[in-house]
């Protein structure tokens, strides 16, 4: 069915039912378009029919069903005249559906099949169409239906399985393309008359785009140079992503703006069916001109009239125009820019603003997560451990790869007898060439886990279904352990995981091949538990924060939940994730909720939200993520509710705060590395930075090293303790009881402890800041004189760059390599150099009128130096503070040019650019020993008679 709503007046209560219904059809509608020029006739396909309907008899007009197969896609043209659809028979039609429907032109429009989508140019004669080719790669074509057996031009983007959707607005013959599930969107140029897209801009996404539109025009900031804007949908907000032209003046611009159609139609359904083919009046987007006559159409009457609201005498003409609530400053994210014929270039900024009804439309949107502006870094090199060699990267997808306590991490080698090599977090630095002694386990390892209340004692599963218990010794391991110091036998196949008890000393739990779990009591090496009813593999298991309950996930695509001392078979039972590739589960929310990480049918890795006192009624949120081959492992902190999520062999680490109630996921700024880890996970909360407002610290394992990551929250007051960020945690390094009490039915709970520093004062005690002066900053800079302005700019860059006598940053500093400072003060130095505003103009010119009559007053030479800077783009001193010389010494100069290239080369984390700022500075200095010697050469000779 195809349903037509009124929507009343703001502020009206929604209506309880349609008010027109067309239908049905046989099929699904997946389309839906309104004629753009009459008013009541509308376009749906459904199954192989394209029908357009006069909505006000509710009757078809016509029906279009000479397509092969299933309609994907289907848009009028511009003027109303003809009518284009995709096809899963690869073909573009073109119609007149005012003539025969049997009279259309046909082309093959892409060689795949999959969700082919089109969109009318800003003429009659152009179209766009997007799809897949035979090697599955996305495309885009631009076709003339003047010549329409090939397409005029077309663009190959890259191997995705996600369709494009195109968006084109006619008036300034820009293309959006947006994928659903991605998060960038390109933006092409369909000029008139040119066979080509020209590629204008890219624009990355805060988010992953779920859908998105076009703003009309009558709704943009022309004032601000505003040529389109797209709204993006996101799993919590929407978003709107402005595209500028930077213009110099803030006025309106004609060629960026020509007139476009208005918002009344231009016929009637029976109008346009008997052939007529009138225009929609165009009108100006001139500020002044924005008188335009409004329509509401009688196609689905009101429910009850609306009062005509009169307009405030003496209000401008441009405020009627309802769209200006559209309108919203730009942000900071702003994709690069590309020439075109737009201008000089084209930006796009994505946020929402803070107007009237931005701040309503927020309202509407939900909450947002406090740790939102999270930031992770990777902490300084000196806390890395690198020269790892041997890794086994090859450990079982329901392994994590490694696991670490607070004093130690435990890594499998990929050598043969299933070696662990164990390193100390304390010991941080390069590894020595040789062998480290290890762990000798006998068989390949399969999971490992280190005791929570014993940090000394790690267990380890093997393929031979045999549990082994290693003690470490407290001083590291010194030598090679061949002799474990308990073995666990009982499982019949391959182990898949292991889980210490959270509150009770010596339980552990571990899953197997066997499709059992077992519940170990360590202090006796003995199989106390046995829980059944699985079916299939077992992906993962956890135990509840209270340890009463154990949940697993499984294979057979069902979540379980036990209770190990009361029954060996499920408490409750519940459908999983639908795909079988692999699935992770956690406990969240105090114990309330189950957090599983797992895919869909289509390979769509997403996270299933589950109430634990209702399985059986299936997730109470689903969300989905990206299309990637591993398994994504949650570590999840009970004290924020914030769950990481990551994959083995991924960039990018996902943060989420978890809420009991709608909408479930706060999406928080996630982590990007440079170079896929081979594993991620949670440090207990006592190794964080609280002082810094660090509230999760990991352990990110790449090839050959293992890198702390922090995770702090960007706050204003560091000096107090934010105890609104860092709530009392559990000590989970103390047991709460044994395990033959556990194992008897007794229940406890976990000691809890404040992170709080001594000599710290909590946030909510602190006294509150007087109000900070707010006035706007050209009123700040009126205040002061021209001479002031300029003793700031040269006092703020004189701070930035140093002096050449003064102490460098790097001696206050030890352990930290002279190579980076020096990089780092290069790109200080370059960017001090670029600092000018416009608020320091006048004094700047002031500073150009002394260099001038300082030149003046040097003669001859001091003209060529002055020419040399123009030439170079460097002056004498900027080239001077760049290779940080104090005199034109030639050796002095050499040696800081090597060493500076040196260490901004690109293959050690430089640039081409800084590296090029080191050689146009070291060209100006020789240039000006050239231009002295010259002059010297000249004052020696004798005047000549």
């Amino acid at each position: 069915m195809v349903k037509l709503w009124r929507l009343p007046a703001s502020g009206q209560a929604l209506p309880s039912a349609p008010g027109l219904l067309l239908g049905p059809e046989d099929a699904q509608v997946e389309v839906l378009q309104f004629h753009p020029t009459a008013d009541g006739v509308l376009l749906s396909v459904a199954g192989r029919a394209a029908k357009v309907w006069d909505a006000a008899k509710q009757q078809p007009l016509t029906e279009l069903a000479t397509h092969g197969d299933l309609v994907q896609g289907a848009a009028w043209s511009r003027d109303g005249a003809l009518l284009g659809t995709t096809c899963k028979d690869k073909q573009l039609r073109i119609f007149d559906p005012r003539a025969k429907p049997e009279a259309a032109q046909s082309t093959l429009a892409h060689e795949n099949s999959r969700d082919g989508r089109l969109v009318w140019t800003g003429t009659q004669e152009r179209l766009v169409s997007t799809g897949f080719n035979q090697m599955r790669e996305r495309e885009v074509k631009l076709w003339d239906t003047r010549l329409f057996s090939c397409a005029l031009t077309s663009l190959t983007l890259d191997t995705s399985p996600r369709s494009l959707m195109p968006l084109l607005d006619p008036d300034s013959g820009l293309l959006v393309l947006a994928g659903k599930g991605e998060n960038q969107l390109y933006c092409y140029e369909a000029a008139p008359q040119q066979p080509a897209l020209s590629p204008v801009t890219q624009c990355l996404l805060e988010g992953v785009l779920r859908g998105a539109a076009l703003v009309p025009r009558r709704a943009l900031a022309v004032m601000g140079c505003e040529v389109l804007r797209v709204l993006q949908l996101s799993d919590t907000a929407i978003v709107p992503i402005s595209y500028h032209v930077p213009r110099k003046t803030a006025e309106f611009h004609e060629d960026l703006f020509p007139d476009t159609a208005g918002c009344v139609p231009a016929s009637d359904p029976h109008a346009w069916w008997a052939g007529s083919d009138q225009q929609v009046q165009r009108v100006s987007l001139h500020p002044a001109l924005r008188a335009h006559p409004s329509f509401t159409s009688c196609l689905v009457p009101p429910a009850e009239p609306t009062p005509a609201v009169a307009r405030p005498a003496g209000t401008p003409a441009g405020d009627s125009d309802p769209s200006e609530g559209f309108s919203s400053p730009p942000s900071s994210l702003t994709s690069p820019s590309t020439p075109s014929s737009l201008g000089p270039s084209l930006t796009s900024t994505s946020g929402i603003g803070t107007s009237p009804s931005q701040r309503s439309l927020q309202s509407l949107l939900g909450p947002s997560s406090k740790f939102r502006h999270a930031q992770g870094t990777v902490l300084h090199r000196d806390s890395h451990i690198t020269n790892l060699k041997g890794l086994n990267l090859t450990t079982p997808g329901e392994s994590d790869g490694f696991c670490a306590n607070q004093l130690r991490v435990a890594v499998p080698l990929l050598s043969s007898g299933g070696q662990v090599a164990v390193l100390e977090l304390r010991k941080p630095g390069r590894l020595p060439d040789t062998a480290l002694p290890t762990l000798q386990n006998g068989v390949a390892v399969t999971d490992l886990a280190w005791d929570p209340f014993d940090p000394h004692r790690l267990a380890v599963a093997g393929e031979d279904a045999r549990i082994r218990l290693w003690r470490v010794p407290p001083e590291g391991l010194q030598e090679v352990l061949t002799t474990p110091e308990a073995v666990l036998t009982g499982h019949t196949e391959k182990i898949y995981s292991l889980r210490f008890h959270p509150l009770a000393a010596d339980v552990l739990a571990s899953s197997s091949y066997d499709l059992t779990v077992r519940i170990w009591d360590l202090k006796v090496g003995a199989e106390r538990l046995r829980l059944q009813g699985h079916r299939d593999q077992i992906f993962g298991l956890a135990w509840s924060p209270d340890g009463q309950q154990l949940a697993t996930v499984c294979k057979d695509g069902r979540l379980r939940i036990y209770e190990p001392r009361g029954s060996s078979e499920p408490l409750q039972e519940g459908p999983g994730p639908e795909g079988a590739r692999g699935a992770r589960v956690v406990w969240v929310c105090d114990g309330h909720y189950l957090l599983v990480s797992g895919f869909d049918s289509r390979s769509e890795r997403q996270l299933l939200l589950y109430s634990a006192e209702a399985l059986a009624a299936g997730p109470s949120a689903v969300l989905g993520l990206d299309v990637a081959p591993s398994t994504l492992l949650p570590s999840y902190d009970p004290d924020t509710g914030l769950v990481l999520l990551t994959g083995k062999g991924d960039t990018r680490v996902f943060l989420y705060e978890l809420l009991p109630e709608s909408p479930f996921f706060l999406e928080c700024n996630s982590f990007t590395s440079p170079d896929p880890h081979k594993g991620f996970i949670l440090l207990p909360k006592t190794e964080c930075d609280v002082r810094e407002v660090e509230f999760a610290r990991c352990l990110r394992l790449r090839q050959t090293s293992l890198e702390p990551v922090a995770f702090r929250l960007p706050r204003v007051r560091k000096e107090f303790f934010q105890d609104d960020v860092f709530p009392d945690t559990a000590v989970s390094w103390e047991p709460a009881l044994s395990a033959e009490a556990w194992l008897g039915g007794a229940n406890g709970q976990p000691r809890l402890l404040s992170l709080q520093p001594p000599g710290m004062t909590p946030v909510s005690q602190a006294p509150r800041e007087a109000p900070a002066r707010r006035a706007p900053s050209s009123v700040y800079l009126e205040e002061k004189s021209d001479q002031q302005k300029k003793e700031e700019l040269l006092s703020a860059m004189v701070a930035k760059l140093g002096n050449r006598e003064d102490p460098l940053p790097q001696d206050s500093f030890e352990g930290v390599d002279e190579d980076e400072w020096a990089k780092y003060l290069a790109q200080i130095i370059v960017m001090g150099a670029q600092v000018v505003g416009r608020a320091f103009a006048r004094a700047l010119r002031q500073e150009f009128a002394a260099s001038r009559a300082a030149a003046d007053a040097r003669g001859r030479a001091g003209h060529q130096s002055a020419a040399a800077s123009n030439l170079s783009g460097l002056s004498l001193q900027e080239a001077q503070q760049i290779l940080n010389v104090s005199k034109l010494s030639p050796e002095e100069i050499q040696k800081n040019y090597e060493h500076l290239f040196k260490v901004n080369d690109k293959s050690v984390g430089g640039s081409f650019y800084l590296q090029s700022k080191v050689v146009r500075a070291k060209e100006r200095l020789e240039e000006e020993l050239r231009i002295q010697a010259q002059e010297d050469r000249e004052r020696q000779q004798p005047p000549k008679t």
